[in-house]
C-alpha cells in the first residue's frame, strides 16, 4: 500500500496538463484518499512507543498525509479538496493529538527533537506535524470559510 501511494504522489506532483477525464479520476482518488487518511490518522499516534515504531497503518497515514499535501499543492485538486466534509477538522485534531503526544513521551514528530549530533533521521514519523501544517495551511489557501474554521 505504501508504495502504491509513493506512486500516486509522484504522479499528483507532475506538472504536466490533465484531461478532463484524468482529473474526474484523480478526484474521485482524491476522495477516496481523504476518507483513508481520515479514518487512519490516528494510528502515528502509536508510532510513539518503540514496540509500535514499524506499525503498517501509521506507515499508510504518514503516506496517505504526503499524498493529499501533494494533490492540495495542486490547484485543479485544491478547490475540490477544501470542501471535503471533515478533511480540515481531522488535519487539525490530528496536530492537536501529536503535539499533545510529543510533549508526553519523546517527541518523535518533529525533526529538532530527535536529532542527537550529526546521525541520520529515520523515523519514519519525523516531519509528521509539519506536513500536517502544510496540509491545513493549503486547505485555508484562498478559502475565507475553512481560514475562519481554523
Amino acid at each position: 500500500r505504501v508504495t502504491l501511494l509513493e506512486l500516486m504522489m509522484s504522479k499528483a506532483s507532475e506538472k504536466s496538463p490533465v484531461t478532463g477525464e484524468e482529473m474526474n479520476v484523480i478526484l474521485r482518488h482524491a476522495d477516496f484518499l481523504a476518507g483513508c487518511f481520515q479514518e487512519k490518522c490516528e494510528a502515528v499516534l502509536k508510532l510513539t512507543s518503540a514496540a509500535d515504531a514499524e506499525d503498517e497503518e501509521a506507515l499508510v497515514a504518514i503516506r496517505l498525509l504526503d499524498v493529499l499535501c501533494e494533490m492540495t499543492s495542486n490547484n485543479g485538486q485544491l478547490e475540490h479538496l477544501q470542501t471535503l466534509p471533515g478533511l480540515l477538522e481531522t488535519a487539525i485534531d490530528t496536530l492537536r493529538l501529536t503535539h499533545l503526544a510529543g510533549k508526553q513521551a519523546v517527541n518523535i514528530f518533529t525533526a529538532t527533537h530527535t536529532m542527537t549530533g550529526q546521525e541520520e533521521i529515520s523515523h519514519p514519523a519525523v516531519g509528521f506535524k509539519s506536513h500536517l501544517i502544510r496540509l491545513i495551511g493549503n486547505l485555508c489557501y484562498k478559502n475565507k470559510e475553512n481560514q475562519d474554521r481554523v
